[in-house]
């Protein structure tokens, strides 16, 4: 059980890291990835689906602020699920539920993740903002289906019930 504890640990953490390495990269490269959003919300060379639902953005506040809100998002991931590697690690020789409630925070961290990953970029930038018209956009959205799909399975295998040694 132990073993299956530390895994799970680890994989919380590896989830952290992820997105606060993405936070950290988009703060170094703050003029690339202002750019990279800017390009998706401008909606600039959508040919296929040229018809868009809601109008291009393209005030430099508000794709600021849709900048800010991802690196936030992202942050946030780290720091919660990097915490709750934290409480899970201080938890792994206690009991089932002691386990189980320390594990709160990296659910809540890997929820998070999926809301960043399929809430804003799949379903607002893919299906909204049509991204995956673009070299750019599939790019970014190709990314964003790996990290939600390997949040997910992370979310998944953490927030499995353990057995109680006892029955």
């Amino acid at each position: 059980m132990r073993g299956i504890r530390i895994l799970k640990i680890l994989l919380v953490l590896a989830v952290g890291l992820q997105a606060g390495f993405y936070a950290i990269s988009n703060l170094v490269n703050i003029d690339g990835a202002f750019a990279a959003v800017a390009y998706v919300l401008s909606m600039a060379d959508q040919a296929i689906y040229d018809e868009p639902v809601l109008p291009p953005i393209t005030a430099p506040v508000l794709v600021g602020l849709a900048l800010a809100l991802i690196i936030a998002a992202e942050s946030a991931i780290g720091v919660l699920c990097i915490a709750g590697a934290a409480k899970m690690w201080n938890a792994r020789a206690g009991g089932v539920a002691e386990f189980a409630r320390a594990r709160t925070v990296a659910v809540f961290g890997c929820g998070l993740a999926l809301l960043l990953w399929v809430g804003l970029f799949m379903a607002f930038g893919g299906a909204l903002y049509q991204m995956w018209q673009t070299e750019i956009g599939l790019a970014s959205l190709e990314g964003a289906f790996m990290y939600a799909v390997s949040s997910a399975v992370v979310l998944l295998f953490v927030n499995q019930p353990e057995a109680d040694p006892r029955s």
